[in-house]
């Protein structure tokens, strides 16, 4: 047996086992794609990307293999992402809107592979997970520039989904036209009552009179349809592609660092985010009719070294000024610091929920 003979039976012989452990890793691929799929979390994860390879190149030696270790596990990952994605193409994401909705293009973005069903309003699309008949629902929490959105707290504080991941989308807001429209056209605009607000300079400097509709893309669709060329709809440039409208003026949103945060909602909880360095807590609270309650429970939070990132407070439509608390905290509640700061928060509330536990991902 010459030395390519030798050569040729090492690598059959390697090649044996690398199919072994092929099959083996595809089956912790298809557990990983069943788990993402129940808790509504994406395919993507680079932060695990980023680990795997640290800690399989430092399990190479020759320094000039490990270049190609490094591209041969991308190569691995990548087959294993197309395989998950194969598996998860049966999963069903709700989203409130229309195709070329923010929440349509956000919802696109993390769940690429996926169904995406269009709801009218939040409270459908986030009932239609607790019903089942979706795997998970992609709702706006947060404009950088607009604040809160109510509708979709108040539904986290009353329901029982659970906050498995968010997803920042810059928003650029255009304004869209009939196909023979011009700027000096338009005397009505139409959007969902958040763009209004992100573009009240804009509006205001051209004195346009202003219509609320139900969100940014049917307002699209509404312009598209009335075919009234001094009507206009603050809507995506993705809106205009799909409904044949023609942009007259882009980026009209007042903040340039426009962004809206978008919760990745599902009936099981995450306890377990991948990466352990980078984890957020969603906790929701009502406090007791007691003086200093809610001071006394703030304490009990910063006092086990949970850092609050955001604090509102929101009215209990069912009780007369009674309020509710949305606390957004570094770190994870499942842990055993975080679950003796839960049991002792619990002696200054009404009614405590956590909603949820995430990781920032790459």
């Amino acid at each position: 047996m010459n030395e390519l003979e030798k050569a040729r039976k090492i690598i059959n012989e390697v090649d044996s086992e690398m199919a072994k452990l092929f099959e083996r890793r595809m089956s912790a691929a298809e557990m990983v794609a069943n788990y993402k799929k129940e808790h509504g979390l994406p395919i993507l994860d680079s932060t695990r990307e980023e680990e795997i390879i640290r800690r399989g190149s430092a399990r190479v030696e020759d320094d000039e293999l490990r270049a190609y270790y490094v591209n041969f596990l991308k190569d691995v990952m990548q087959v294993s992402k197309n395989y998950q994605s194969k598996l998860i193409e049966g999963m069903k994401v709700a989203y409130c809107g229309t195709e070329g909705a923010y929440a349509h293009i956000a919802t696109n973005k993390i769940f690429p592979s996926a169904a995406k069903i269009a709801y009218p309003d939040f409270q459908s699309a986030y009932e239609s997970v607790q019903r089942g008949e979706c795997d998970a629902a992609v709702l706006p929490v947060e404009n950088s520039y607009n604040g809160e959105v109510g509708q979709v707290t108040d539904l986290l504080f009353s329901g029982d989904l659970y906050i498995n991941n968010m997803f920042e989308l810059a928003v650029s807001h255009d304004l869209l036209g009939t196909p023979d429209a011009t700027l000096d056209d338009i005397k009505d605009v139409v959007s969902h009552a958040q763009a209004l607000g992100q573009c009240a300079n804009y509006i205001r400097s051209n004195n346009f009179t202003t219509h609320e509709y139900t969100n940014t893309a049917l307002a699209a669709k509404h312009v598209a349809t009335k075919g009234d060329k001094t009507l206009a709809a603050i809507a995506s440039e993705e809106a205009a592609e799909i409904f044949g409208l023609k942009v007259l003026a882009r980026n009209i949103n007042a903040s340039r660092s426009n962004t809206t945060r978008f919760a990745v909602l599902s009936r099981s909880e995450n306890k377990n985010p991948s990466n352990k360095m980078d984890i957020y807590s969603v906790v929701l609270f009502t406090v007791k009719n007691e003086a200093g309650s809610l001071a006394k429970a703030l304490d009990v939070i910063g006092g086990h070294g949970f850092n609050m990132r955001t604090l509102r407070s929101r009215p209990m439509k069912e009780l007369l000024w009674q309020y509710y608390f949305y606390i957004e905290v570094e770190g994870n509640i499942h842990t055993e610091n975080g679950k003796d700061m839960l049991r002792e928060l619990e002696s200054y509330c009404d009614r405590l929920k956590p909603a949820g536990t995430y990781s920032k991902q790459g």
